[in-house]
């Protein structure tokens, strides 16, 4: 089970973590900017847009292309905290 879990579809290679992509360095960013500064009104707004549209965009990208059953599923509840969260 564990094997199947976190082998890599593609390397064979065990894979739990990745180098971080686009989506997730922005998301890192803007929430880093948005938790340092703490911006009111418009700026706190679009940081908080930038940062929930980059972690949906990653998480959605997980769940598709995810190089293992583990990395989908990670993304597939990240996805699913999100839209909850967004919704809510």
């Amino acid at each position: 089970m564990i094997d199947w879990l976190f082998r890599n579809r593609h390397t064979g290679e065990i894979t739990v973590a990745q180098a971080p992509n686009l989506s997730i360095s922005v998301f890192a960013v803007a929430a880093a900017l948005r938790w340092a500064l703490s911006p009111s009104g418009t700026w706190g707004t679009l940081l908080d847009v930038v940062a929930t549209v980059a972690l949906l965009w990653w998480a959605l990208d997980e769940l598709i292309r995810g190089v293992n059953p583990f990395r989908r599923l990670l993304g597939a509840a990240v996805l699913a905290i999100e839209l909850v969260l967004v919704v809510r």
